[in-house]
């Protein structure tokens, strides 16, 4: 497969926007790597050498904020870079991250994707539209954090984690009850006892990990009552 059609292949979204001669550019400025399931990609706090793209499979981005403590920030699947900020100056990595299920990324060299973004507009626009719906979410976890009750958190998370572009990621099944919680910033006890009082609402049910939605607008209500 040539480099056109193997970076169109594996990214319809982005890198679409970019010339032939980008395309050549882009390709010869990274390296493919594979992380099977649990292994870190990201260390925060670490220096910051690449922009990582993930090509296949599903990452848990998170904060370490003490001891065993952290709060899961997002997960990135195929089409989603991580490291992002480092483009604009940040000299560490500000997040840990970590393969929930053996995933496949390209390690992109920052100067190479800084002139691009320079001189394309276009596919400055799109990974810019991209990273602001990031932001948009990371905005809702401050809201959750503010002055939800734990089982607006908890509604909150699980809302995140049904979106249907993770639907065929089959996330609940790569999750703990602790992975769900530190998505909602509350504890594994107090995730698996407002999951089952969810159950006995109808609002969800329980089939081993997995996670069914069945009264999506109770839920969402529930989120936003807080």
């Amino acid at each position: 497969m040539d480099t056109k059609s193997w970076l169109i292949a594996n990214s319809p979204d982005c890198f679409t926007e970019l010339y032939p001669e980008e395309l050549k550019l882009i390709d010869e400025k990274r390296t493919q790597l594979v992380y099977q399931k649990g292994e870190n990609l990201l260390k925060q706090g670490a220096f910051a050498t690449h922009v990582i793209y993930v090509i296949d499979g599903l990452v848990k981005l998170y904060l370490q904020t003490g001891f065993n403590k952290q709060i899961n920030i997002r997960l990135a699947r195929r089409g989603d870079f991580l490291a992002f900020p480092t483009l604009f100056g940040e000299t560490v990595y500000g997040y840990s991250a970590v393969a929930v299920k053996n995933s496949t990324v390209s390690m992109i060299d920052k100067e190479a994707l800084q002139n691009l973004l320079r001189e394309n507009t276009n596919f400055a626009m799109r990974i810019t539209a991209k990273n602001f719906r990031h932001e948009a979410y990371l905005l809702e976890i401050i809201k959750n954090l503010s002055y939800k009750q734990m089982r607006g958190k908890l509604a909150s998370a699980l809302l995140y984690l049904s979106q249907p572009d993770f639907l065929e990621e089959e996330v609940f099944q790569h999750l703990t009850r602790q992975d769900i919680g530190d998505f909602a910033s509350i504890s594994a006890e107090s995730t698996i006892k407002f999951l089952k009082e969810f159950e006995k609402e109808g609002i969800l049910s329980l089939s081993g990990k997995e996670v069914i939605i069945n009264d999506l607008r109770m839920l969402t209500e529930i989120s936003l009552k807080g």
